[in-house]
């Protein structure tokens, strides 16, 4: 998967709207980026690197992963897949989205 197919199978997922009421950024390092947008409205997904609420730092092999439902967003925390900067609290409704 790409994170360009990755950013799409997102946007589906996030629809109209997400729940997250904040700015949610995956940062896949020099695979790119997914930035999530969920103050606008609808909700949107990009490519952007602007700063967000929240950051989270997974692979993209990770990524895939949590969007497919094989591997869990607190799992991955828990051993370490991603790291999480900014408000954690958003980072804990990922649930909503993935």
């Amino acid at each position: 998967m790409s994170i360009e197919t990755a950013r799409q199978a997102i946007t589906e997922k996030v629809g109209a709207d997400s729940g997250l009421d904040a700015t949610l950024k995956f940062d896949c390092g020099a695979d790119g980026a997914i930035y999530i947008d969920g103050k606008a409205t609808p909700n949107t997904v990009t490519d952007s690197t602007a700063p967000a609420d929240c950051t989270i730092a997974v692979t993209l092999a990770n990524l895939e992963a949590m969007i497919a439902g094989d591997l869990q967003p607190t799992t991955a925390f828990m051993s370490g897949k991603l790291q999480v900067e900014g408000d954690i609290a958003i980072a804990m409704r990922l649930s909503r989205v993935l």
